[in-house]
């Protein structure tokens, strides 16, 4: 869980630094983080935990043990198979009920924390732009407990929307903050005012220059658009991963029966494109001659030479209005498609969770026993290694479900469908007490190979 909160930290620390944050909000943000990283922590856990306690006990022969006193692995694996069958239960209540609401949380959080603007600050040197209306640049800058001192001031006022036609130099000031917080003041000595403003005559608007000298002067800034804001939450629960399995069951339902009444009026709104012309427009009444000779004439029979062209015309605009209804509808019912893969996907998320942390069990379980090996160094990196391998199947199941190459079904049970057949060989060599991670046996295999080869 602390390495996934790193990489949430690292993959979001742009938008966290410089924007005056509340510690609490940080720890809000991480807690809601950690709750939906639990998806992936808790399968490499139990992976990890699984290889390191067999492997722990394969190494101080305490399975030797166990099996002299004709208790098999399978017996020894029960108490421990138990305990992960009520863990994949509650990690399927948690999918189904917190995670939403973690996701929920997290999604909304983020969302007010990206939107939130750097806080206010005056470097020297530099021109400032962060207060909307305003750019402001000061020369030095002396900081005390209660106030910052500033030297040679520079403050461009641009909120008239004309440019930097109000100018204010000053050669030095104070700033400080109000009690609230709302506001930023300047107390400014020793400086002039310049300003531009358009002529009566329309030839030259900027005909007018206005020049203000002062000994102290007071400027004001609104910071109320620096302070942290939250949005209603109900603006991001209909995304699909904040839905619970019910919620997920009514919204598919209610995009299915929009995807087939468009399918049901398809034809309604390709009536109108389809006539049949023959001396009349309306299909449903017309009328045809006993006597006309379609083997001769083909399309064309009982029509006159100087109707064709234009019977030729109206069929072709006909068929191209057509044409545009159809994609029209085929795009409407592809993105409702999409919708509903997208809600089938998160249904069998939730159970993937749980299964998949009695899968990972029965490869890690038989793994430590096999490798016999304990500890933080050769488990780590098999877990890691098996794990990851669970990963790249699920993550590719899922884009290719999302993107309609398989079912939702195949796509989110694909790694499931794959490493429980390993699993269970993996169990199977475990009872039999092989020796599958014996790199002596398989070199002197090579070298037996080899030699044969060579002698051949």
């Amino acid at each position: 869980m602390f390495l996934l909160l790193m990489l949430f930290l690292f993959k979001y620390i742009d938008d966290l630094i410089g924007k005056g944050f509340e510690w609490y909000v940080i720890l809000q943000l991480l807690m809601y983080a950690a709750a939906t990283n639990v998806a992936m922590a808790l399968p490499l856990s139990i992976l990890l935990s699984s290889i390191m306690t067999f492997g722990n006990l394969g190494e101080n022969y305490e399975l030797v043990a166990i099996k002299s006193a004709g208790i098999s692995l399978q017996k020894a694996m029960a108490p421990l198979f138990v305990l992960i069958t009520f863990l994949g239960i509650a990690a399927f209540y948690f999918s189904d009920y917190m995670l939403p609401v973690a996701n929920l949380k997290m999604g909304s959080l983020l969302y007010d924390v990206r939107e939130q603007k750097a806080s206010f600050l005056l470097e020297e040197g530099v021109f400032n732009n962060s207060i909307p209306g305003y750019s402001i640049r000061v020369e030095k800058k002396l900081q005390t407990d209660s106030s910052d001192i500033l030297k040679d001031i520079v403050i461009y006022d641009q909120s008239n929307a004309q440019g930097n036609t109000n100018v204010l130099m000053a050669k030095e000031g104070v700033m400080y903050k109000t009690k609230d917080g709302n506001f930023l003041v300047l107390k400014l000595k020793q400086g002039v005012r310049y300003e531009e403003r358009a002529g009566k005559s329309g030839y030259n608007p900027r005909q007018e220059l206005t020049r203000f000298r002062f000994q102290e002067t007071e400027q004001k800034f609104d910071l109320s658009s620096f302070k942290f804001k939250r949005e209603d939450e109900s603006l991001f629960k209909s995304n699909y991963q904040m839905l619970n399995l019910k919620q997920l069951e009514i919204s598919k339902d209610s995009v299915v029966k929009l995807n087939d009444s468009i399918q049901k009026t398809t034809f309604n709104i390709l009536k109108p494109y389809l006539k049949i012309y023959y001396q009349t427009s309306k299909y449903k009444t017309a009328k045809f001659a006993k006597n006309l000779d379609f083997k001769k004439d083909k399309t064309f029979a009982g029509i006159k030479k100087d109707r064709k062209e234009m019977i030729l015309v109206n069929a072709i605009d006909n068929a191209k209005l057509a044409k545009d209804a159809i994609l029209s509808v085929s795009i409407k019912s592809d993105d409702f498609i999409r919708v509903i893969r997208r809600y089938m996907i998160e249904y069998n998320k939730k159970f993937t969770l749980a299964v998949s942390c009695l899968v990972l069990f029965f490869i890690g379980a038989p793994l430590g026993a096999i490798i016999r090996k304990g500890g933080l160094g050769l488990p780590v990196v098999v877990s890691v290694l098996f794990f990851l391998i669970y990963h790249i199947i699920s993550t590719v199941g899922e884009k290719s479900a999302k993107e309609g190459n398989l079912s939702p079904e195949v796509g989110m049970w694909m790694a499931i469908f794959v490493l429980t057949p390993l699993g269970l060989f993996l169990t199977y060599k475990a009872t039999q007490d092989s020796v599958l991670f014996d790199f002596e046996l398989y070199k002197s295999w090579f070298k037996r190979t080899f030699k044969l080869n060579k002698v051949n």
